[in-house]
C-alpha cells in the first residue's frame, strides 16, 4: 500500500512540475513576444518623428535648391535630390493605417512576406488611438500575421500563396479579419485544435485567443479548402 500511495506522490509531482516548466516556457515565450513588439513600436515612433522633421524642413530644402538652381549648379541640385530620395525611401511605408503601432507591425512582417513572394492584399483603416493596448494589438496581429505566413510557406506552389488582411472600426468594435492559403483540412476548431499544435504556431493560437478572452471580445475561425480565415472583433469604450 505504501508502495502505491509513494507511486501516486511521485507521479503528482511528476506532473505538477511538467505543467510548471511549461507555464514557465509560455510565460518567457510572451515575455519575448512582448519584448519585441515594444521595440517595433519604438522604431515606428522614431521613424514617424524623422518623417515629422522631414516636413517640418520642407522649406529648408526647398531653399538650398533653389539657391543652387540661382547659382546654376544643377550637378549640386541632382545629388541633393537624390540625397532626399534615398533618405525618405528608407522611411517610407508601403502600409499606411493611421495607427502608428499597426503601421509599424504591419511594415515590418508583410514588407518581408512580400518580398519572399507572397501575394499580399491589406485594407486597413483604424483611427489614431484606440482604447486597446497598444502592445497587446500588435501581439494579436503579429501572431494573426505569423501563422498565416507560416501555412503559406508550407505550399509548394509559391503562385498559390496569399495573404488578405482587413481592419476597421464597426459599431464601437475592432473588426479583424485574416486570411490565407492553406494545404491544411481542419475539421473541428476547437481548444483541441489549439492544443495539439505545437512550436510558436500553438503559442500563437493560444497568445491570440487570451487577448480575445481579455477584451471579451470574439473570435470565429474557418477552414474551407485551401482558405483558412480567422475573425476577431474587439470591442472598443
Amino acid at each position: 500500500m505504501w508502495i502505491w500511495l509513494y507511486a501516486i506522490i511521485l507521479t503528482v509531482i511528476f506532473i505538477v512540475v511538467c505543467v510548471v516548466n511549461h507555464r514557465r516556457q509560455e510565460d518567457k515565450y510572451y515575455a519575448y513576444q512582448n519584448k519585441v513588439m515594444e521595440s517595433q513600436l519604438e522604431e515606428m515612433n522614431h521613424i514617424y518623428m524623422t518623417m515629422r522633421g522631414w516636413r517640418h524642413d520642407y522649406h529648408n530644402h526647398m531653399q538650398k535648391i533653389r539657391a543652387h538652381l540661382a547659382l546654376r549648379e544643377y550637378q549640386e541640385v541632382d545629388k541633393y535630390i537624390n540625397l532626399m530620395e534615398t533618405e525618405l525611401s528608407e522611411i517610407d511605408f508601403m502600409y499606411k493605417t493611421g495607427n502608428t503601432g499597426v503601421d509599424a507591425m504591419l511594415n515590418s512582417k508583410l514588407s518581408l512576406a512580400e518580398k519572399n513572394g507572397l501575394r499580399i492584399k491589406c485594407d486597413a483603416m483604424l483611427p489614431k488611438e484606440i482604447s486597446i493596448n497598444q502592445v497587446d494589438l500588435c501581439v494579436l496581429l503579429g501572431n494573426l500575421i505569423d501563422n498565416a505566413i507560416e501555412a503559406c510557406d508550407k505550399l509548394e506552389e509559391e503562385k498559390n500563396r496569399f495573404l488578405r488582411i482587413y481592419m476597421c472600426v464597426r459599431k464601437q468594435q475592432l473588426y479583424i479579419s485574416v486570411s490565407n492559403a492553406t494545404n491544411e483540412v481542419i475539421r473541428k476548431l476547437d481548444k483541441e485544435y489549439i492544443s495539439n499544435k505545437r512550436g510558436n504556431h500553438g503559442h500563437g493560437l493560444k497568445r491570440i485567443d487570451l487577448i480575445v478572452d481579455k477584451y471579451q471580445g470574439y473570435i470565429n475561425r474557418q477552414n474551407e479548402p485551401g482558405v483558412f480565415a480567422t475573425e476577431v472583433m474587439l470591442p472598443l469604450y
